[in-house]
């Protein structure tokens, strides 16, 4: 029944997402490949698909969740009505954030 649900987006679902768009998604899924997941690139793309996803609001019990995380990840992007240029930008953002994120800032 839950297929591969977890907190937030996982890491090891970004590979699923390659064809869910064309043109510039797809390669920046291709770009991420081999990535360790505590790069700030991996970081930046679960970022974006935590917001997108809408994962902090996702309840264990929901439809959405029992479907799994990947299944949930590929549907947002087919309904998401920003182009891949959009999501890209947004994208980059994210990996800005966490490329200038001072872990010791936070003690």
């Amino acid at each position: 029944m839950y297929s591969d649900n977890e907190i937030l987006f996982p890491h090891y679902a970004i590979p699923a997402l390659r064809n869910t768009r064309d043109g510039q998604w797809a390669q920046l899924v291709d770009d991420l490949e081999g990535k360790p997941e505590t790069s700030p690139e991996i970081l930046g793309l679960m970022s974006l698909m935590i917001d997108l996803n809408g994962c902090l609001s996702c309840e264990t019990d929901s439809f959405r969740a029992m479907r799994g995380c990947t299944a949930c990840a590929k549907q947002t992007l087919r309904r998401c009505k920003d182009n891949d240029e959009e999501l890209r930008r947004s994208f980059q953002e994210r990996v800005t954030q966490m490329r200038n994120h001072d872990p010791s800032a936070d003690q």
